[in-house]
């Protein structure tokens, strides 16, 4: 143990604690969208990850005291947007404005989902399962159809966007 670390077991009282040290752990950002009765809606997320390569599955979690939460876990179908480093404000629009697509290229996929030109990468999911993850949901999807371009992603660390230092 290095005298200059903080131990501690997690509880409600030092639940900042706990989010700092997730927070060291870089992580991309990513934009999920979905389709609703009201229109299209968004979400940034940093929750994303590979699940399977056969069959080709991906997860996100959405916080269950989200106000998005429903539509999402719901949606049958949705994509996730792996934002490049030339994407910030894209991710900032989506953490408060769900429905916010002003400005954006963005056009509908064949299940009529909001896909966001320009993506890092892209990944055009049909629900395969959702399952209970404590205050957030871990949805599963399967990849229908899935795009890339090259580019440096967007990251996430300790609270901020930023972008990946590249090689040493």
């Amino acid at each position: 143990m290095s005298r200059h670390e903080t131990v501690f077991v997690p509880e409600p009282a030092n639940q900042r604690s706990l989010r700092t040290a997730l927070g060291s752990f870089t992580t991309g950002v990513a934009v999920v969208t979905a389709t609703t009765d009201d229109g299209p809606i968004g979400m940034t997320a940093n929750s994303f990850a590979s699940v399977s390569l056969d069959p080709p599955l991906v997860l996100w979690s959405p916080a269950k005291s989200s106000r998005r939460h429903t539509p999402f876990v719901t949606a049958q179908h949705y994509a996730i947007h792996v934002l490049g480093a030339d994407q910030h404000d894209i991710g900032e629009r989506f953490v408060y404005r769900a429905s916010d697509f002003s400005g954006l290229d963005w056009f509908e996929n064949d299940e009529g989902v909001p896909l966001i030109a320009g993506a890092l990468a892209r990944f055009e999911c049909a629900r395969w399962t959702v399952h209970d993850g404590g205050d957030h949901s871990i949805v599963i999807g399967r990849v229908l159809r899935a795009a890339h371009r090259e580019g440096e992603p967007l990251c996430f660390s300790r609270g901020s966007f930023g972008s990946f230092a590249g090689k040493g």
